[in-house]
């Protein structure tokens, strides 16, 4: 029996990945890092900035979120985001740029807490990834 199943990611501009060959993803969700499987039950979630990894029979990739939701249903993972990178695309000056934007966003005097978390967030995220 298969242990597969369909993610798509659709961003602004497009429809940004379609594979149907996926055997695990795991999402960067508010509530902490979450594996998903075939059959698992149905979810919505919010993202946080993080990485999307996506393990499949035809490879395994590695994206960068900062932000989104995603839905699990029927064995089909749907994520909706505003921003998304494929980590094999980021060279080290983009890399630091947008470090260096998300601790510019961090320090700034006016910003509420929540947006001092997902700016620390990224840039967490971010240095990791460096």
């Amino acid at each position: 029996m298969s242990e597969e199943f369909k993610i798509e990611i659709v961003n602004p501009e497009k429809s940004f990945l379609i594979k149907e060959d996926v055997t695990e993803v795991v999402v960067p969700a508010f509530e902490g890092e979450m594996g998903i499987l075939k059959d698992h039950i149905s979810i919505i979630s919010f993202l946080k900035p993080g990485v999307i990894k996506i393990l499949s029979k035809s490879g395994n990739e590695d994206y960068y979120v900062e932000d989104g939701i995603v839905e699990f249903k029927n064995n089909n993972l749907s994520i909706l985001t505003s921003s998304i990178l494929n980590l094999t695309d980021l060279d080290k000056s983009k890399l630091q740029n947008l470090i260096k934007l998300a601790e510019e966003e961090s320090s700034k005097p006016e910003i509420d807490d929540q947006s001092r978390y997902i700016a620390d967030q990224k840039v967490e995220v971010l240095k990791s990834i460096n």
